[in-house]
């Protein structure tokens, strides 16, 4: 089975893993958490990095120490992975949907304004499948109504928008290290910001709140540190990090190019001021194709292709659509309908790539 997205592994991870073992920093104390954050906040260009135990963690302790609360309400797109809505909804605030815009699939900008209320406090954006949002328009709404700006760049490690890293380019920015990510630690996270105050809160609350005084607690904290361990496997990573990225990019030529032009499949965007990571290579299989997106993962499952749908909009997922009963996000549900995430790790091969869009091609000829 070729899989969806896998890990790759180097060298130095063992050998970096192997010293933390080999000196007894196994926990959330040592020097590669240190070196991990600072290596990781200065490739996105910001001055602080925070780690954390995973991605959702990150973007909680984000919006936590940006006071955000109950009765506050948290723009932030319909079509985006639950993490999103869920890491708001833990500090009791309301995530607020807004639709994607069709040509980047990421919330559009020209729908954030009409949900905004006195009660609006910050705006979560997500970078779609490593594909940036268009980040000056969005800044520029959060500043005329003093909101705050959280970038989810779970997805996105290395992804640019005009030429800057993503991650930076709100207050706060939060990345997943989770194993399938472009830069893993198996599970880890990471806040960065360039504003000192969110660095020190986002620290404070990462370790139960713990202050000088030790156990005496002025804030409700939380255990979300990252073990050195994980830190150890990060650091090696950043070795690689340019080559990661470059290598997801590639790939992503070469299914372009395989696929072009074939009716009923629409390739992944990328904007001309930005730079797409492509996490994931996701295509829309539309009713030109032939079959429906589910059939052609049947079709693909059976001849050793694994596969994964797209998102399933906020509002129609189980646990949140009696909250958002009767609200509609068309262009959120068209993704969900239609996307399919096609294998897009790292240790995909050119052979497998052909094999792949040679299985889609033979799908759509009813062979």
């Amino acid at each position: 089975m070729i899989p969806v997205c896998e890990p790759k592994l180097g060298k130095k991870e063992l050998k970096y893993v192997t010293d933390c073992i080999r000196t007894n920093w196994i926990s959330s104390k040592g020097k590669y958490i240190n070196e991990f954050e600072e290596k990781f906040s200065k490739y996105c260009g910001a001055k602080y990095g925070i780690a954390t135990c995973n991605g959702t963690t990150a973007l909680h302790l984000a919006l936590a120490s940006l006071g955000i609360k109950t009765g506050d309400e948290v723009l932030c797109p319909a079509f985006t992975m639950i993490a999103t809505a869920n890491a708001i909804t833990y500090t009791g605030a309301k995530p607020v949907l807004v639709d994607s815009e069709p040509h980047t699939w990421n919330i559009d900008p020209a729908k954030i304004e009409e949900k905004i209320t006195k009660r609006t406090k910050a705006i979560m954006v997500m970078h779609t499948y490593g594909h940036p949002c268009d980040m000056d328009e969005i800044s520029e709404i959060a500043k005329n109504h003093d909101l705050y700006v959280i970038e989810d760049a779970a997805e996105a490690h290395g992804a640019e928008y005009k030429g800057k890293k993503v991650g930076a380019l709100g207050d706060a920015g939060c990345f997943s290290f989770y194993a399938n990510k472009i830069l893993t630690t198996g599970e880890g996270g990471m806040v960065v910001t360039n504003d000192e105050k969110i660095a020190e809160m986002c620290r404070l609350l990462r370790d139960q709140a713990f202050e000088p005084k030790r156990f005496l607690h002025r804030y409700i904290g939380f255990n979300y540190r990252m073990t050195n361990l994980q830190a150890a496997i990060g650091v090696a990573q950043m070795e690689l990090i340019d080559k990661s990225v470059e290598t997801r990019r590639r790939n992503a030529r070469l299914y372009n190019s395989l696929l072009k032009g074939v009716d009923g499949i629409s390739t992944p965007p990328e904007a001309l001021w930005a730079k797409n990571v492509y996490w994931m290579y996701t295509v829309l299989i539309e009713d030109s194709f032939g079959m429906d997106r589910d059939k052609l993962m049947t079709y693909l499952k059976e001849r050793g292709i694994e596969t994964r749908s797209a998102f399933y909009p906020i509002h129609v997922q189980p646990v949140y659509a009696k909250q958002y009963r009767g609200e509609k996000y068309p262009v959120a549900e068209k993704l969900s309908r239609e996307g399919i995430n096609l294998p897009s790790g790292n240790t995909l091969t050119k052979d497998q790539i052909k094999y792949i869009t040679e299985a889609i091609l033979s799908a759509k000829e009813g062979k």
